[in-house]
């Protein structure tokens, strides 16, 4: 969800409530100064949930990690 800063200064214990469910972008003149996120929630469940169709089913972390760092790999 995305939010005025006076928005979110005037209604604060509303958003306080709904944090719980998704994460809440503040914005000041049209640009986002913030992200109020759930600490409850881990980076890793986060993300999994965005990329949620957008990946092969059978993707996991740790196959995604080996692909990431055999890029870097630098070859004597």
């Amino acid at each position: 969800m995305q939010v005025t800063a006076t928005e979110f200064k005037l209604n604060f214990g509303k958003y306080l409530e709904m944090v719980v469910a998704e994460d809440i972008y503040i914005t000041r003149n049209g640009k986002t100064v913030a992200k109020m996120i759930n600490p409850n929630v881990s980076a890793v469940d986060s993300i999994a949930g965005i990329l949620a169709g957008k990946v092969f089913p059978d993707t996991d972390r740790h196959s995604l990690r080996e692909e990431r760092l055999a890029k870097y790999e630098i070859d004597d």
